[in-house]
């Protein structure tokens, strides 16, 4: 029996990596590299912010940890803030992750999908806007569709365009090792490689920290689904003590590799990193890249669909959404509704957006919820010292990672406040929202009626139903309020 145990026990950590480095492999990396050396300015300041990146997110991975195992709700970030700070800082969070958050980034990864895919029919110049637009738009309706259909669908679209993501970052690596062993490497030598296009400053150096952090993006998901993670006291430390140091050395090892084949003019200069490397390197096989990273991102797409409609989910049945999102398909079990919503913003930001100043929004406000959900654990831990935490993170760490976090956003607010502010707005906004919708309970009779017209409606069109819920789930910290 403690043979079975161990084994199971194996199996679910295995599962765990999968999903935890699955997610955070992603588009990224073949998106971030050029907005990183454009604002660090050298290749090896680049490479320096590649390094410490996955550090922070080691950092922060240990903070969510323990809020994983101390408040074990499925919903990452928004149901911990709601959890520790009450309503209104957690609708925020919702408010940003449902318009911002997730419709960005979407849009980011499906515009990198497009570009990848029309780029070797426009090797002399940038695909066309419309056509890269009308291509993403595409892609997010027929994703859509799939996860709308069938869960066993999207898992498996999940599994297999993995593969793409993993071939394409394993062809680069052992590609640039090869270059580096006859001799390729000199943008690497300590002489070139800090050679600065432009003076460093510490606003540029935060906005390069911006850039690397949409690729590191996805190191907190395996906090959305705490309630399916098995034995989370044991797997959660060592998914994160095995993945990200593991996703860092990759994330770098790629960087090198695209050094070792393409000056630091030419990858300024590419819209497509990795289909630019493989024209150089790989001759008559170059096709395997665009292809490749294809795969990769088309999957990332199937993945942030999945995830977001987790957390309307956990806002709908924290009374913060409207309770439609928290449906599901009666025969598919699929939430059809939160999807729906989800594909709408991306489309419109897919419209209106630019993919650099995307990247930036979209990590100024990822970057803006870690450090609130973590200042979250500090002010649990001064208001709840009592409270059962099996596991237990170095006061420092939490520090540390707020030290940091007040840094990057504090330059990067000055370096680019258009932009970054812009996201902050947004935000701010939903505090009227939640006040007017959430909170006031004495609204008008007829705008209840509308509400639950709009609901029955919206059930009947999606053919969608409350889910069975497991009453335990709504009052997680019941039994640790009796010991304080």
């Amino acid at each position: 029996a403690s043979e079975a145990s161990v084994n199971n026990l194996n199996l679910n950590l295995n599962l765990n990596l999968c999903f935890f480095e699955g997610n955070i492999i992603g588009s990224g990396i073949f998106i971030s590299p050029k907005g990183v050396l454009e604002h660090a300015g050298s290749v090896g300041l680049s490479l320096i912010v590649w390094v410490c990146g996955g550090g922070i997110c080691t950092l922060g991975s240990m903070c969510y940890a323990e809020l994983g195992v101390t408040i074990p709700k499925s919903g990452g970030d928004y149901s911990y803030v709601t959890e520790i700070f009450g309503g209104l800082v957690g609708f925020l969070l919702l408010w940003s992750a449902v318009l911002i958050m997730y419709p960005t980034t979407l849009a980011v990864i499906a515009l990198t999908f497009s570009n990848y895919v029309l780029q070797p029919a426009f090797q002399d110049c940038l695909p066309p806007y419309i056509a890269t637009r009308l291509l993403a738009t595409i892609c997010i309706l027929f994703l859509t569709w799939v996860n709308c259909s069938s869960v066993r669908w999207a898992t498996r679209i999940q599994d297999v365009f993995t593969i793409g993501k993993l071939l394409a970052l394993a062809l680069i690596i052992v590609v640039g090792l090869v270059q580096i062993c006859t001799g390729h490497y000199d943008y690497l030598k300590p002489s070139a490689a800090f050679e600065f296009r432009q003076d460093p400053s510490v606003g540029q150096i935060a906005l390069a920290f911006l850039q690397a952090s949409f690729a590191y993006s996805g190191w907190n998901f395996l906090n959305y689904v705490t309630e399916e993670v098995v034995e989370p006291r044991k797997n959660l430390p060592r998914a994160i003590y095995i993945s990200i140091p593991l996703v860092t050395l990759v994330y770098t090892m790629t960087n090198i590799a695209y050094f070792s084949s393409m000056t630091p003019e030419e990858l300024l200069a590419s819209n497509a990193v990795a289909v630019t490397f493989g024209e150089k390197l790989l001759g008559m096989f170059s096709w395997v890249m665009p292809i490749s990273v294809a795969l990769s991102t088309f999957g990332g797409i199937n993945g942030y669909l999945f995830t977001s409609s987790r957390l309307c989910f956990s806002g709908a049945r924290e009374g913060h959404l409207p309770y439609l999102l928290a449906m599901i398909h009666l025969k598919n079990c699929t939430p059809i509704p939160a999807l729906l919503v989800c594909c709408t913003a991306t489309i419109v930001i897919l419209c209106i957006g630019e993919m650099h100043n995307l990247i930036n929004y979209v990590s100024f406000i990822n970057y803006l919820s870690y450090g609130v959900t973590i200042a979250g654990l500090l002010y649990l831990r001064k208001k709840r010292p009592n409270l059962a935490r099996p596991i237990k993170v170095n006061m420092l760490i939490p520090i540390t990672y707020m030290i940091f976090w007040a840094v990057l956003l504090g330059f990067s607010l000055y370096s680019e406040p258009v932009v970054c502010g812009l996201g902050m707005v947004i935000m701010l906004t939903g505090v009227p929202v939640y006040f007017v919708g959430v909170r006031c309970k004495d609204k008008p009779k007829w705008i209840y009626r509308l509400v639950e017209r709009l609901t029955y409606m919206g059930q009947k069109v999606c053919y969608v139903v409350f889910p069975q819920e497991d009453p335990s789930e709504t009052e997680p910290l019941t039994a640790s309020k009796a010991i304080d």
